[in-house]
């Protein structure tokens, strides 16, 4: 009987529960603000009970924290690694917009600002006049508009919020980047979250206020006297099967405005922006902690490590890929055992360690060569399917029955009205030139020669089809250049090529920074720890893929020229030029290696040439506007 075969633990087992453990503490620390505006808005009328979590700031810590667990569920269903890439922000708002995940975020949005309402309207006391229904005399009772503005104050909020987070595509994951240490670094990676918490505290209590305070002076003065007659008339009938309301569903002659209402609907409005602020940054801080649990790689746990972490490289999931190369890169940095177990792990199905994860790694950075390749190149079409002959009905040996009616009148033969009457109709129908065919022509022969003859030349010229042109260009020129809608239709430079390299709709640059400094830390450590010389045979390559790719993105990123709407004529891209920073960096650690073994390896002395000018870091000089405004001229030319 063969020996059963271990099964290999798919990558995702570690990475969720470490995902889900860092949700946990986010979750935790919304729960601690909840109980902090528990006790803000607690009726200060004992001792002990106004703060003590067994109680009722208890119960309003949960009715809080419930408001904005949504939230949670949103960010947790929602994340995603990478840039959100696109030409212009108009290009990504009409992919994005209109799609069920921008629903399903405004909605959510909505949902928890409604909830934090009615918690906040409930915790106030009666002096405040907050409640829903109000008591006239006897049993006259009335709908209270004060509740209402609260209510719609926050629901507005949230939709804001909501669209604002779509826009700034706040659902990113922020991986890191694994770059050489210095000398006398410490070799750990040390969790500083919670600190870089504190340091964005101050900021985003400044944002929380500045919006809410623009939502509720929007609301106070504009948009609530539209909405009033619309959301006074749903809340009514509503509230009539329970009470018993006037029958009318006109709201009173007078709203409630005063200072008084601006102002608790800010401080409102301002408690819900702080849990939805802090909630936000600490999951980008803690979803972007390193894929590290106790100090060590999480795929440590698994009784196959390497082939836990292989399964997470191979995945077709970016987030689980992009996690497995920082992890990859960091086990070629910081841990040397995991590092000289890649080396020693030979017996494999699929071959080494080490060359299913040159073969990984080195296809991913191959990809940004392809897409530079495949730039300007019309998609390949799909193969076309070979078409299904139909069945061929068998040949009839005597003719099928006739199917004609026999009780039809016989058809009269042709006599000479019939051909009098069809030739009468013919004439009538299509009688040859109408008037305009025949005149039209004539008639602009005839205002072309008057133009000619009365027109003077500034006149000619300005209605000539390249005054028209220059004039269309003209005005599409002024609007890109407003403040606040030309930037969405401006194809900034930076945006168009990093677009290009990192592909669409989301490109993770981790990914390429990560897998090229993972291959080049492994095959420097490889001189003194490959005992089997796995590494030796596949250095010519790596050093010649990255000479090729770095020559291939500068001469991309210096020949693609502006657009016409790029009104800052900048050739700049920090994406691109960290990617290329990170790849010169490697490819020289790889030069200053195995310079001394080029001859061995078989690299000619132009390929060490070739890669010592690659990795050599240029100062990109900054272009001249002229340079620039003949770039972009070309392009002006598809306006015409």
């Amino acid at each position: 009987m063969p020996p059963a075969v271990a099964r290999r633990v798919p990558y995702k087992d570690f990475l969720q529960p470490a995902l889900q453990r860092r949700f946990a503490s986010t979750a935790g620390l919304l729960l601690g603000i909840a109980y902090i505006e528990a006790i803000t808005i607690s009726r200060w009328n004992h001792l002990l009970w106004s703060w003590f979590p067994f109680g009722l700031p208890g119960i309003r810590t949960i009715a809080i924290f419930v408001s904005v667990f949504p939230i949670i569920v949103l960010r947790i269903a929602h994340s995603h690694v990478g840039i959100r890439t696109a030409n212009s922000p108009f290009e990504a708002l009409k992919s994005n917009a209109f799609t069920f995940a921008t629903l399903e975020i405004i909605l959510t949005f909505a949902i928890s600002s409604w909830l934090f309402s009615q918690t906040y309207l409930l915790s106030m006391p009666s002096e405040a006049s907050l409640s829903w229904i109000t008591t006239i005399s006897g049993d006259r009772v009335r709908l209270n508009e004060r509740a209402l503005f609260y209510t719609v104050n926050l629901v507005i909020l949230g939709i804001v919020q909501g669209l604002l987070h779509v826009s700034l595509d706040s659902d990113r994951m922020l991986l890191g980047t694994v770059k050489p240490r210095r000398e006398g670094e410490a070799n750990g990676q040390v969790a500083s979250g919670w600190e870089k918490l504190g340091e964005w505290a101050p900021v985003l209590v400044v944002r929380s206020g500045m919006l809410s305070m623009a939502v509720g002076l929007a609301n106070y003065i504009i948009l609530y006297h539209f909405l009033r007659r619309f959301v006074w008339g749903w809340t009514i009938h509503f509230f009539r099967m329970f009470y018993n309301l006037p029958k009318t569903n006109l709201p009173p002659g007078q709203a409630p405005w005063s200072v008084w209402m601006l102002g608790r609907s800010m401080w409102a409005g301002f408690l819900l922006c702080l849990l939805w602020y802090f909630g936000d940054i600490a999951f980008r801080l803690q979803l972007g902690k390193a894929p590290l649990k106790n100090n060590q790689p999480l795929s440590t746990e698994s009784k196959d490590p390497n082939g836990t972490l292989l399964n997470g490289l191979k995945s077709k999931k970016p987030r689980i890929a992009a996690f497995a190369m920082w992890e990859l890169a960091l086990i070629a940095r910081d841990f040397d055992v995991r590092r000289k177990s890649i080396f020693e792990d030979i017996d494999r199905k699929d071959g080494p360690m080490w060359s299913q994860l040159y073969v990984t790694c080195l296809g991913t950075i191959k990809a940004l060569e392809q897409r530079i390749d495949n730039y300007g190149k019309p998609p390949t079409p799909p193969a076309a399917q070979p078409e299904a002959v139909p069945p061929q009905p068998p040949t009839r040996i005597v003719q099928p029955p006739k199917n004609d009616d026999v009780y039809a009148p016989v058809s009269s033969p042709k006599d000479f009205r019939t051909s009098v009457g069809k030739f009468v109709s013919s004439v009538t129908t299509t009688p040859g030139k109408t008037p305009a065919d025949v005149y039209l022509p004539e008639a602009k022969k005839k205002a072309m020669e008057v133009a000619k003859h009365l027109l003077s030349k500034d006149q000619k010229e300005a209605i000539s089809p390249q005054a028209v042109n220059s004039g269309i260009q003209t005005l599409l020129l002024r609007i890109l250049d407003l403040p606040t809608i030309g930037p969405l239709f401006q194809q900034l430079f930076g945006r168009r090529l990093t677009t290009i390299v990192l592909g669409q709709p989301f490109g993770e640059l981790s990914l390429y920074v990560n897998a090229a400094y993972a291959l080049s830390k492994l095959a420097v450590c490889s001189l003194a720890e490959d005992r089997y010389g796995n590494v030796q045979r596949d250095v010519p390559a790596i050093i010649r893929t990255f000479t090729t790719v770095i020559n291939k993105l500068e001469k991309f990123r210096d020949g693609l020229p502006l657009h016409w709407t790029d009104l800052k004529r900048t050739r700049e891209c920090p994406e691109v030029d960290e990617l290329l920073n990170a790849l010169k960096d490697d490819l020289n650690e790889l030069v200053q290696a195995f310079g001394q073994y080029s001859s061995d390896l078989r690299l000619t002395r132009t390929d060490m040439r070739l890669a010592r000018e690659a990795a050599e870091k240029k100062q990109q000089q900054p272009e001249a506007p002229a340079q620039a405004m003949a770039e972009v001229q070309p392009d002006m030319e598809q306006l015409r």
